[in-house]
């Protein structure tokens, strides 16, 4: 019996340092979003995954749990910088939203863009997953889209 109870407290503290030394060798800032990022995103075909298009972005996730995007796969006179919150949803896992004004060519308003992001944060790098909804000035959603995102820290 006495064996048994050693060989289990052994194992106990095996699993316990390899556990302890897995959460150092993350080190303390791993799992947290805040900060700056740049990412690569990629527009999705939400029924194939088939990636449509690719361009970069800058997120940023302040202390306050609020967030501002930009994107260089929009004129900056078509689309605003996005501004949203954020909040941790689980270990290292985040959800997001955000919201753009959208312009037309001559300036004028013609709606908001609605970004939700689902964002795994993994030491210096992230994976976002996203859906897009765009809406009419009264409300009405246009349409919808999907896209995924790999980022790293600055």
């Amino acid at each position: 019996m006495k064996s048994t109870k050693r060989n289990l407290f052994g194992v106990s503290v095996a699993l316990l340092m390899s556990v302890t030394l897995a959460q150092a060798a993350d080190g303390p800032e791993s799992g947290k979003l805040e900060g700056t990022w740049l990412t690569q995103v990629a527009i999705r075909d939400c029924g194939t995954s088939a990636v449509l298009r690719t361009f970069s972005a800058i997120n940023t996730f302040n202390s306050a749990e609020t967030m501002i995007d930009t994107t260089a796969g929009a004129s900056p006179a078509l689309r605003s910088p996005g501004l949203g919150t954020w909040e941790k949803s689980g270990g290292r896992t985040y959800r997001a939203v955000s919201l753009a004004f959208l312009f037309n060519p001559s300036g004028l308003w013609i709606g908001t863009q609605r970004l939700t992001h689902i964002i795994e944060v993994t030491g210096d790098d992230n994976a976002f997953t996203t859906r897009s909804e765009v809406f009419d000035p009264a409300g009405t959603l246009l349409s919808s889209g999907c896209a995924t995102a790999t980022g790293r820290r600055l």
